[in-house]
């Protein structure tokens, strides 16, 4: 299971989040140990460089991009392998909908577009599409949802 995408600034704060069968309690736990692992790992990173790291019996990928962290959470079938796909699909994405490499300001201009680009990639904690033509496509098919 997929069970964590998390994207954070540079200085540590959370933007968003997806948790797929991690316990209410444990997601603070699990925010906590990624911005950490992002503090002490990525500052200094290239661009789009992926990392790897495993906690108790769960695999994580992170990669920087601009001035946002991504973070992808997995265990069982979601090993690293997988994990990087992921993290490919999720990058490539977010940068087809910004244009650009995303500062904060641009990711957060385009938030509803990268949860759909997002709900896409992932979907109740499984892989669903890789593609980023085909995910360009189907978000087209979906109105941003009005608060």
């Amino acid at each position: 299971m997929l069970m964590c995408v998390l994207f954070a600034n540079s200085s540590g704060n959370v933007l968003l989040e997806r948790f797929h069968g991690v316990p209410g309690e444990e997601r603070l736990h699990w925010r906590s140990f990624l911005v950490k692992l992002g503090t002490d790992n990525l500052k200094g990173a290239r661009d789009e460089e992926s990392f790897v790291a495993s906690h108790k019996s769960v695999h994580i990928t992170y990669t920087v991009m601009g001035e946002i962290w991504i973070f992808t959470v997995g265990k069982d079938e979601y090993d690293e392998l997988t994990l990087v796909e992921v993290l490919f699909s999720i990058t490539s994405s977010v940068k087809d909908v910004c244009k650009k490499i995303p500062t904060e300001r641009i990711f957060l201009d385009k938030y509803g577009k990268i949860c759909l680009c997002l709900d896409e990639i992932v979907s109740q904690g499984m892989l669903e599409h890789t593609d980023k033509d085909r995910i360009r496509r189907l978000i087209r098919l979906k109105p941003i949802a009005e608060s």
